[in-house]
């Protein structure tokens, strides 16, 4: 087998078989396909795209490239949320804890984040002794115990992918829709779970910035999930704006509290509460979607998700009192208001530019190296579809600097007031199965 007359049949738009694709993944992660014929191939797939078969293939040919998490010592039906990201995405922080509450072993590898703030990982280490670190014998019998475990990425996974990605990013092929989800789902399907529940945003502060691209990357991974044994299913989700009010470490995890407690912003409760009865659903721990929303409602409202929390936070070494007592949170040492010039109703945020605010801050980081600082970020007042007159606070800034017209600049930049009445938008745009 020859890799340059595989580049020139997928550049012929024919379908490469399952033993081609293993050689093309094999042959890149082990150094004998150069550089120049992988990113020939990659753009040549860019261009004629990838069958359901050929996508779920080139997914498993990366997971075998390295480790798999085995969790069969875990008893029950193992769920898997991913996000394909977003500004102010607080969801697993409540998600982990409110599925668990009602039976369902959530098993959660979780990344460090570039970008606006930190992953879900740097957001559960902004509460005092958290440790995210923990060994696999841990985290198997704390899933066990107590349901629910959260830790960073363990083992060598899908180093095909991540080879490949780096390929990618300077190739000009990063958005491809099959190559875009078969690299996603080969690091969800080496983590082991049984199912997979995908929350696939779309929007201006999303990577899919229309619905029909959001639904062809997600009816694409659900094809990858459900072709190799995992039964999955998507979410497409808005991101026009940030979800709830809080961008920053310690301040979405006092948001996941309150959202909790079920006093959190309405949008975030509400896509909580979607993604987890579909987690709960596919877990088998309920008949219907509609009987797992119920669970979840009442473990919200009996006191027993914030219960679990707690448990968690314990078990991984965290100081569980923050949850009666959010202000032995991290706390920045200032708080600036930055308040609504004019009469009207906001028409736009764009995510991506207070997100980026927030980065200035300190709240993300802007390479590999950045230090974070779990205290700062901001706290939104108005969202889409909201009235405001002049003076009202539409954002406050937490900063432990007590200059920040750079942040105020980019905010007033991302808000749009407009004079006449605007409808909010809405959440959740379509499911995919």
């Amino acid at each position: 087998m020859r890799m340059v007359d595989l580049i020139a049949r997928k550049r012929d738009g024919h379908e490469l078989s399952k033993t081609e694709i293993d050689f093309i993944v094999q042959g890149y992660t082990n150094g004998t396909i150069p550089d120049y014929q992988m990113s020939s191939f990659l753009m040549a797939a860019f261009f004629r795209g990838m069958t359901p078969i050929e996508t779920a293939n080139m997914t498993m040919a990366m997971v075998a490239s390295g480790d798999t998490i085995d969790l069969s010592a875990i008893e029950g039906v193992k769920v898997d949320k991913h996000s394909t990201g977003g500004v102010g995405d607080t969801t697993t922080i409540v998600l982990a804890p409110l599925v668990a509450a009602v039976g369902v072993p959530v098993a959660k590898l979780s990344g460090r984040g570039l970008g606006h703030t930190g992953g879900t990982v740097d957001k559960f280490e902004a509460i005092p002794g958290f440790q995210a670190e923990i060994s696999s014998e841990q985290f198997i019998k704390q899933v066990n115990e107590v349901k629910v475990a959260v830790t960073g990425p363990t083992g060598n996974l899908t180093p095909a992918d991540k080879k490949i990605y780096a390929l990618r990013d300077v190739t000009g092929t990063v958005n491809s829709i099959p190559l875009m989800a078969s690299s996603i789902m080969s690091k969800k399907i080496a983590s082991g779970s049984d199912a997979i529940v995908l929350d696939v945003k779309v929007g201006a502060g999303a990577f899919m910035k229309d619905l029909d691209s959001a639904k062809a990357l997600a009816k694409a991974m659900v094809d990858i999930g459900n072709n190799v044994g995992r039964n999955t299913m998507a979410v497409i989700s808005d991101m026009n704006q940030p979800l709830g009010f809080a961008i920053g470490n310690a301040l979405e995890v006092k948001e996941a509290i309150d959202t909790l407690r079920g006093e959190g912003p309405e949008d975030l409760h509400e896509l909580c509460l979607t993604l987890g009865s579909h987690m709960v659903y596919l877990a088998k721990q309920a008949s219907s979607v509609s009987e797992a929303r119920s669970k979840l409602e009442e473990a919200i409202s009996s006191g027993r998700a914030l219960e679990t929390f707690k448990a968690f936070i314990a078990a991984q070494g965290g100081d569980a009192s923050i949850v009666d007592d959010p202000s032995k949170l991290p706390a920045a040492a200032y708080r600036i208001e930055v308040k609504a010039k004019e009469a009207g109703y906001v028409s736009e945020i764009v995510a991506d530019s207070i997100g980026t605010a927030a980065m200035i801050l300190g709240a993300g980081r802007a390479t590999k190296e950045s230090e974070i600082d779990l205290s700062v970020g901001l706290m939104l007042h108005k969202k889409i579809g909201d009235e405001v007159k002049p003076g009202d606070t539409l954002v406050t800034i937490h900063s432990n600097r007590e200059t920040v017209d750079d942040v105020i600049e980019s905010i007033y930049e991302s808000y749009t007031i407009a004079s006449g009445k605007v409808e909010h938008p809405v959440l959740v745009h379509a499911e995919i199965h």
